[in-house]
């Protein structure tokens, strides 16, 4: 048996910290992937948690639908359609009788010039039951016109105005005429 003895072909390692620096990262390595796991398990009992939740309000879901469907067809028969656009018609009116003529007025006076006259003043409510206002004002030169529409798009109260139209004076009106569309904040 042959002893090696010469140093140099086999130098000397110092592999004892590089080995221990390995299991030390091999054993985080190893504690970080059962964290993961754990959370995988928690995350996969919580969604199957969500899931049956989702499943049972879909299961309402569909059986409100089915009663509305039900509602519905016992209110479009013949004998029930007068008594459905009764209610339509006077629900519209309770909608147009809510309008308060007196906030209007109060609230248009915070906003008005003093040099605009309200000449014509209609509201009317769309389909989502908001408040506009067609009006019809008069000036006697084009400028508080002007600052009444500035100031109805700035006022928290209205909205954007719609369609404005101006017409010039004539010879049996000497004042300037701006009719426009504005939505109004009123709560019904």
């Amino acid at each position: 048996m042959k002893i090696p003895i010469n140093l140099a072909s086999q130098p000397f390692q110092r592999v004892r910290a590089m080995l221990l620096a390995s299991l030390a990262v091999s054993l985080l390595l190893l504690a970080t992937l059962g964290a993961l796991v754990s959370l995988i398990l928690t995350d996969r009992a919580q969604v199957a948690g969500v899931r049956q939740d989702i499943a049972r309000l879909n299961g309402r879901l569909r059986q409100a639908q089915a009663e509305q469907a039900r509602l519905a067809g016992v209110l479009t028969r013949p004998e029930n359609a007068e008594v459905l656009e009764r209610s339509v018609f006077i629900n519209t009116l309770l909608y147009r009788k809510g309008i308060s003529w007196t906030r209007i007025f109060s609230d248009l006076e915070k906003t008005v010039p003093y040099n605009v006259k309200i000449v014509q003043i209609r509201p009317t409510l769309d389909s989502n039951n908001q408040v506009a206002l067609d009006m019809t004002v008069a000036s006697e030169t084009p400028e508080p016109a002007v600052q009444l529409l500035i100031a109805l798009e700035s006022s928290p109260l209205f909205g954007d105005v719609l369609e404005p139209q101006t017409q010039p004076p004539t010879q049996a009106d000497p004042l300037y005429r701006c009719r426009l569309t504005v939505h109004y904040g009123q709560k019904l």
